[in-house]
């Protein structure tokens, strides 16, 4: 079917004004005869417009209505293809020219084909190849096929099924992926139980795969240039986990969570690293937006900075016409499972960047250790500790302990002992930063092998 035919056939709705002079476009799934989700799982750019799908809850009998949709430079939106199925992929293929969005390829001139063989799966990711990039690419899917397919004959086939190759005993929920320094890496969020170790950060050389962690991980994102920084999210019980990859080496940090309200797999679509200035990465991680640094200094990653703390579902944002444009799933009865929402909704919020800052102000709580096994002199995971105004320390351990506090105001991994905490017998202190106070990391090293737990609250 030709693109250009469905355009003038389908070409309707409009945007709408808000008074803070956002706009807005929304999408909606079908009444009947299921009720599902109409979340907007992928955005890009491309051939003259903005193309956007939206998402059901699942493949199967789960929600009809959704589509691959095509948004003008006056916002108009035509609905060109239903789908019906639930994807959150999209990436342009530089040599052949191609747009990859959903089970769909649009050429340059804005002319889209469906690629019918991809409807059996949930697609995740669209990522580059690591031998053949002119001619493959590769697909990741919700249930842990990492698809190999030619950009040309668009004939896809498996490669792997990670759930056996990782030995995944857990329902999986495969989210982020992406091609860079020579490796692919591959994110695995699905969490359903407090405690649980089968979710995952993978990566891939061509030869093998290893495994990095099995706690769940959300998104994973890189530049071709700039050294090629390659950056994973994730979480444990502790916090939020920030992976970045440095000349081959994987360096972790971890960040505050703005919200619990987004931890179990089903509340967590889908929380991505996007360039949307350009050069420049947000990052949205567990009710979070931060400023991230694409590149590496000294070989250490800087520039992590809170911006603001949201409860939006997020599965995707861009800009476009020199606006910030986010994805959303608003309304969602999912099988009517919640009575009081009827039919599933969802839209496009247009803003600036810059709206971001007005949002609510930063503020969360995480540390390194969640009743951990520590052992003395091992230093504990860099913590973030700029950008909020107050900040205190609860520490607990099993026996009486010592701790060193360090803190790196460089950024640049050169450590300072700030204060050594006793922890007394009854197994609990706190410390209290003075107002204003404030570092680009904090971490802690342990003087005594013991169980402990420490946690940060910034407001």
């Amino acid at each position: 079917m030709s693109s250009r035919r469905a355009l003038l056939a389908a070409l309707a709705g409009s945007a709408l004004a808000t008074k803070a002079g956002a706009q807005n476009i929304g999408f909606k799934s079908d009444m009947m005869p299921r009720r599902s989700e109409c979340g907007v799982g992928a955005l890009m750019p491309w051939a003259d417009a903005l193309w956007a799908v939206t998402y059901n809850s699942h493949m199967k009998n789960t929600g009809t209505g959704l589509s691959l949709y095509r948004i003008d430079e006056e916002l108009k939106t035509a609905k060109l293809h239903n789908h019906d199925g639930t994807h959150a992929n999209r990436m342009v293929h530089k040599e052949s020219n191609q747009l990859f969005i959903g089970p769909y390829v649009v050429d340059a001139q804005g002319d889209w084909k469906h690629i019918p063989e991809l409807d059996a799966y949930r697609l995740t990711s669209t990522m580059r190849h690591l031998t053949d990039p002119a001619n493959r690419i590769y697909y990741q899917t919700m249930e842990g096929h990492l698809i190999e397919m030619d950009v040309r004959d668009r004939k896809p086939r498996v490669l792997f099924d990670l759930v056996k190759e990782m030995k995944l005993a857990a329902r999986p929920h495969f989210k982020g992926a992406f091609t860079a320094q020579g490796r692919l890496v591959v994110a695995n969020n699905g969490f359903y139980e407090f405690g649980e170790e089968q979710a995952g950060l993978f990566e891939y050389d061509g030869k093998s795969w290893n495994r990095l962690s099995g706690k769940p991980h959300m998104d994973v994102a890189a530049r071709q240039d700039f050294g090629s920084v390659m950056f994973a999210t994730g979480w444990d019980e502790a916090s939020v986990l920030l992976w970045a990859l440095v000349k081959g080496k994987w360096q972790r940090y971890r960040l505050p969570k703005a919200t619990h309200a987004m931890s179990h797999a089903w509340q967590t679509e889908w929380m991505r690293i996007r360039e949307v200035e350009t050069e420049h990465y947000l990052m949205d991680i567990q009710g979070m937006f931060y400023e991230l640094q694409p590149l590496a200094f000294e070989g250490r990653i800087w520039g992590v900075k809170p911006i603001s703390q949201h409860l939006r579902i997020i599965p995707d944002y861009c800009a476009f016409r020199g606006q910030l444009a986010l994805g959303g799933n608003q309304t969602t009865p999912n099988a009517d499972n919640n009575a009081v929402v009827g039919q599933a909704q969802s839209s496009i919020w247009f803003g600036k960047t810059d709206d971001l800052w007005s949002w609510g102000r930063p503020q969360g709580w995480g540390g390194p250790w969640w009743k951990s096994e520590v052992k003395k002199g091992v230093a504990s995971d860099p913590f973030l500790m700029t950008g909020f105004t107050h900040k205190m320390l609860h520490l607990t351990a099993n026996r009486a302990a010592a701790v060193d506090v360090e803190i790196d105001f460089m950024g640049n991994g050169t450590w300072h002992r700030y204060e050594t905490l006793k922890v007394p017998v009854e197994g609990y202190t706190k410390h209290i930063f003075p107002e204003g106070f404030s570092a680009h990391w904090i971490r802690l090293v342990p003087q005594t092998d013991c169980q402990a737990t420490a946690s940060f609250f910034y407001t």
